[in-house]
């Protein structure tokens, strides 16, 4: 299968394209969002990596030349030349659903408390857990989930609270917003209103049962999120799974997340916990054998 039939996009305008893996039909299926600017573009989060994004970005027409004009740029180029931008995959954390696809990159980027689990390829941390009833098209002749895993990938640059990605034309701010994972981030384009959040926060439940997860942690990011609703900050959460929503929904999920997180929350959490890493020790180790 070709990565012009794995992968779809859709254009959301002002140089941000929606793509997705047609054929990984499960609840786990990442959003990946490439954002295109003056001088970079920018791919967040890469999904499972099983065809080349890559290949996808640059045969569906949306990598430009870094002439080109992006400003209220609806559909991508049909083509045209100049030099390519420089292309950054930025992962918003490192499981498996998002950061599969990250050693087709050239210039990759993560948090630092989780660059030394994607350098070593720990599938523990990236919490690889994918079943072959989720993937309805093999990618290729004979493919299993029983051979994936996430690949060792060195970092070119390691992201730190407050780091700026520039795009020329836009800026992204790095969020540091642990609880999900020890690693998770969000990225902010203030001057649109627009939150890129990964598993920090979308349209379901926060899942803080899993290895490095942690309640305290995800707490104090959803009081980050409810200031930035308060301070005029967000207006659109583009997220790691599902669809986009507005401020008052961001501002709802979080104070939930709050609300519950008491006693019993953490006792069934841990329990949870337990459950969840005795089950990927399981899987990581039958895979490995």
């Amino acid at each position: 299968m070709s990565a012009l039939e794995w992968f779809a996009h859709k254009s959301l305008g002002g140089g941000i394209y929606w793509i997705q893996e047609r054929f990984y039909e499960s609840g786990n299926r990442a959003n990946i969002w490439l954002v295109r600017g003056s001088q970079r573009d920018v791919v967040i989060d890469t999904g499972l990596g099983l065809r080349s994004l890559p290949d996808y970005l640059q045969l569906a027409g949306l990598l430009g030349p870094q002439e080109e004009e992006e400003e209220g740029e609806q559909e991508p180029p049909g083509g045209g030349g100049g030099r390519p931008r420089p292309l950054l995959a930025v992962a918003t954390h490192v499981h498996f659903d998002h950061a599969g696809g990250l050693h087709q990159f050239g210039e990759v980027a993560v948090h630092s408390a989780e660059a030394a689990a994607l350098r070593r390829g720990d599938n523990y941390e990236a919490v690889t857990w994918l079943s072959d009833r989720e993937v309805v098209r093999p990618p290729s002749p004979g493919w299993s989930a029983r051979q994936f895993r996430v690949r060792p990938v060195q970092p070119t640059h390691v992201l730190q609270e407050g780091d700026v990605i520039s795009l020329g034309d836009r800026q992204l701010t790095v969020m540091h917003m642990p609880g999900h994972s020890r690693g998770s981030i969000c990225l902010h384009d203030r001057e649109r209103k627009i939150l890129f959040s990964g598993d920090v926060v979308y349209d379901g439940s926060m899942i803080d049962w899993l290895p490095y997860s942690r309640i305290s942690d995800y707490v104090g990011t959803c009081q980050r999120l409810i200031e930035l609703v308060n301070r005029g900050l967000v207006e659109k959460v583009l997220p790691g799974h599902f669809n986009t929503f507005g401020a008052e929904r961001l501002y709802r999920l979080a104070s939930n997340y709050i609300s519950n997180a008491g006693v019993c929350h953490k006792v069934s959490t841990c329990a949870m916990r337990s459950l969840a890493s005795l089950a990927l020790r399981a899987t990581n180790s039958r895979t490995t054998s």
